[in-house]
């Protein structure tokens, strides 16, 4: 495809403006400041520009084109009706600075109830007292997860306990997030079942031990069943249990965090709860908290009068603080709050069902020629190995852009990292079984190439404007600009 500079012509235009009706004075403006010359921009019609930029789109593997089962990231459908609620003029022109309660503060009370309200339901379902929607994205969920630990060992005069335990199967941005909160990181291993490995966790219980980040499920997609034995061991040892919600697609409606013994957690609205995830953002993390860490929650905090008007409270002096400007990512909430209501109590638990229903059924249908690390059930992802296929001297790099030219976006591959030549696929509770025995057909197709004829998968892919890169080419020395 050309580039957009490369076509249009001279005079050609995309836009009628009206003749310039107040006098041209440059003067106010310093010389060097001034263009020297006329912008080089291309000259195009509308319709070329619209052309131009609607082909690029149709480039891309995108949810709704193609099926998108980027492990450990729920890239799940986001029901349109929920982005025309979050376009309704009455949340999406509401300026955030309105007054809460005088001279026009009745305009802010809807937008207050969505996210209180918000809040209420994501604590009946993960049994949490209370929480917060600020965070604006998983890992500053975690960030703040970690700073509210930290202020409570501040609270009781225990500044010795500077170290988190971050097991070997959890989320890579946990210890990325424990670090900027100044605590030091430790690994926990895990067992031959997939578990965390209880004999490790408990050499390493030192008095200086903070806590324990949890990834539940882990990384690997299964459910530790010793999750309450873990719990009790930390607290044992006076340290907190962080768990990682990044996962709970697979819980929802099944099982509550706060009653397994987890002490806080952070949610990802744009995961489980289908606000749209990837293209870079807009996310948010949620952090919910047991009773005794709520004092430490950050400002501002949505209340409830008695009459039923809702209002912001600053006044909390044991607040860890700000963490982000106004209410946080309030479109994403309102689109999680919409997400729930659709689908009440029952549906929440089918979500939960059909997401591990439709793991299981792809890894029981592709087990027998992409082994798996561990095997027994899986929750919402299952993690497979292309481990057999380096002995025809094919990776999972390759398989993945054999996908592509199959019209699937390609799983997550190498990581987990416990699992040589990973490839970890999420196909959440969206996709039916028809797409799934696609998908299926074509990993099992690639399975036949790799042993075959290996030297098309290593050209793959090839339906593509651009064929393969050298991608460590592309990230060390990239080309930014057009030749």
């Amino acid at each position: 495809m050309e580039l957009i500079f490369d076509q249009g012509a001279p005079g050609r235009r995309g836009s009628t403006l009206p003749r310039l009706d107040v006098p041209e004075d440059l003067s106010s403006i310093p010389p060097r400041l001034r263009r020297r010359q006329p912008p080089e921009l291309p000259e195009l019609s509308e319709l070329e520009v619209i052309r131009h930029y609607t082909n690029l789109s149709r480039r891309n593997l995108g949810l709704d084109t193609n099926f998108y089962p980027l492990g450990s990231c729920t890239m799940k459908y986001n029901p349109a009706f929920h982005e025309e609620l979050a376009r309704l003029p009455g949340f999406a022109e509401l300026h955030p600075l309105l007054p809460q309660l005088r001279h026009g503060g009745a305009l802010t009370q809807g937008a207050l109830a969505v996210i209180y309200e918000t809040q209420e339901l994501l604590a009946k379902l993960t049994g949490f007292a209370e929480f917060t929607t600020q965070p604006l994205a998983g890992a500053h969920g975690e960030l703040t997860g970690v700073m509210l630990i930290a202020a409570y060992f501040r609270s009781r005069s225990e500044r010795g306990r500077r170290v988190m335990l971050i097991p070997d199967a959890a989320h890579g941005t946990n210890p990325a997030s424990a670090a900027m909160a100044g605590f030091q990181c430790r690994v926990v291993a895990t067992d031959a079942e997939g578990n965390v490995d209880l004999n490790d966790l408990r050499a390493k219980l030192t008095p200086e031990v903070a806590g324990l980040m949890l990834t539940a499920p882990n990384t690997l997609g299964l459910f530790d069943p010793g999750v309450r034995t873990i719990c009790e061991l930390v607290h044992a040892a006076g340290g907190l249990v962080y768990c990682d919600g990044a996962n709970f697609n697979a819980l929802l409606g099944r099982a509550r965090p706060a009653e397994l013994g987890f002490d806080l957690m952070h949610l990802n609205l744009h995961k489980s709860f289908a606000a749209p995830h990837g293209g870079g953002g807009p996310g948010s993390g949620p952090v919910g908290v047991c009773e005794k860490l709520r004092r430490f929650l950050p400002v501002s905090r949505i209340r409830k009068r008695d009459d039923g008007i809702y209002f912001l409270e600053y006044d909390c002096p044991d607040s860890i603080g700000y963490i982000a400007p106004f209410y946080g990512n309030f479109g994403v909430i309102l689109k999680a709050y919409a997400y729930l209501l659709t689908l009440g109590d029952e549906g929440v638990r089918r979500v939960g069902a059909n997401a591990v229903l439709n793991a299981n059924y792809v890894r029981v249908r592709l087990h027998d020629l992409y082994p798996e690390p561990y095997s027994r059930y899986c929750l919402h992802e299952c993690v497979l190995s292309a481990r057999p296929f380096t002995q025809y001297g094919v990776h999972a790099l390759d398989l993945a852009k054999g996908l592509i030219d199959r019209g699937f976006h390609p799983p997550t591959m190498y990581f987990p990292l416990l699992v040589p030549e990973a490839l970890m696929i999420e196909p959440t509770e969206t996709e039916s079984k028809a797409e799934l025995d696609r998908f299926i057909a074509a990993m099992r197709e690639l399975a036949e190439l790799a042993r075959t004829r290996p030297e098309v998968l290593k050209m793959a892919p090839e339906t593509t404007p651009v064929g393969r890169l050298d991608e460590t080419l592309a990230a060390r020395k990239p080309e930014l600009a057009a030749r």
